[in-house]
């Protein structure tokens, strides 16, 4: 299925054919459970992962109110008593989980350790010490450490401009600028996510998306921080909080990124937060309004194309799927790389970590 999309001249440039994946597997051939339900990312990604064909057996957490919501989502789950029930389930061969950002990389080595595969939500890693063990049990188990980066993976703009950069629609990508307010809902957020010891910083916490978006499109396989910056600038009642974040960095091919977060969405923007990417090439550029196009159109995934043949609207909303998350279970089962290469999902999480240690912080 080709995405609708309407265009401004007469030229003939045809948007990419794509079709929205089937599942991968059948029922019961890919069996994973859930734990550490602090985000509620993790929703996302076992939606991801059933969608694609697999099978959500069990779910564990401390907090009896967690449990109680997602057996609302998920009504067949089997509540574990405690986490080792996961682990030592022999039929479970990856574990979903969204803990308290510090503790992400303590659990994924614990999941490694039992023959599993490890699925956190983003950002995988709070300091460079986490970076490290994870490599290194990677490497002595042969266990994989997949991460959430669902503004790309989760995202069907995104995933439509990866198949138009890939497709050579823009030509080289030599810059790719990134956006990624949040409105902050202060009532809401638990307490962990105000410590900075905890949530790690703005640019280490919602900065790993951009990072990891930029790594994908200009195809770069390492990068240089060049600066980062944080802020605290409207929430003096929690000063660990970092409410504004940007960064540059110059990538390994000679592409560069400039992106910017924030905690600054006003309650009038009918979504959570205006995400965009900029994605600029040789030949043309692409811009995506993720999740609403300004006073125009509250749905999102919308893509705009410019190039030497014309201007170009694509709304694929509902029509490209999400193809990481079965990519990711015929990974699993095949012990293959295209989901999304081990070092890739790193190397994200490593720079984000990079550009917060070095962040100077503007008072």
């Amino acid at each position: 299925m080709a995405a609708s999309f309407n265009r401004n001249d007469g030229m003939n440039y045809a948007p990419v054919s794509i079709s929205k994946p089937a599942p991968v597997c059948g029922p019961g051939e890919f069996i994973f459970a859930a734990m550490a339900l602090d985000h509620g990312h993790i929703y996302g990604q076992c939606n991801g992962l059933i969608e694609a064909g697999g099978t959500l057996k069990w779910v564990y957490d401390p907090d009896p109110a967690k449990i109680s919501s997602f057996q609302k989502a998920f009504p067949d789950v089997q509540v574990a008593s405690s986490p080792e029930v996961i682990l030592q389930d022999p039929e479970v061969r990856l574990v979903a989980a969204a803990a308290i950002p510090s503790e992400r990389a303590a659990l994924g080595l614990k999941v490694m350790d039992h023959g599993k595969d490890y699925f956190t939500d983003k950002t995988p890693f709070t300091t460079m010490e986490q970076v490290v063990a994870a490599r290194l049990k990677a490497g002595q188990t042969g266990r994989k450490y997949m991460v959430y980066y669902s503004e790309r993976l989760h995202n069907e703009s995104a995933v439509y401009a990866g198949k138009l950069v890939h497709e050579g629609a823009i030509g080289r990508v030599v810059q790719v600028i990134g956006t990624g307010p949040h409105r902050l809902n202060k009532p809401s957020r638990p307490d962990w996510f105000f410590r900075k010891a905890q949530y790690g910083g703005i640019l280490c916490d919602i900065g790993s998306h951009q990072i990891e978006q930029f790594l994908y499109y200009a195809g770069c396989k390492d990068a240089k921080v060049v600066h980062s910056k944080v802020a605290n600038y409207n929430n003096p009642d929690y000063p660990e909080l970092e409410d504004f974040g940007d960064a540059t960095l110059i990538g390994d091919n000679g592409a560069t990124n400039y992106f910017r977060v924030d905690w600054m969405t006003p309650n009038g923007l009918g979504t959570w937060g205006d995400g965009r990417t900029i994605i600029l090439g040789t030949d043309g550029f692409i811009e995506l309004r993720k999740y609403i196009d300004i006073a125009r159109d509250k749905q999102g995934d919308h893509v705009f194309l410019a190039n030497h043949e014309g201007e170009y609207h694509y709304s694929v909303g509902g029509q490209v799927g999400f193809p990481f998350f079965g990519a990711l279970i015929l990974d699993c089962l095949n012990r293959t790389e295209h989901a999304m290469s081990q070092e890739h999902a790193f190397k994200a999480g490593e720079l984000c970590v990079t550009a917060q240690d070095v962040a100077v912080r503007v008072e």
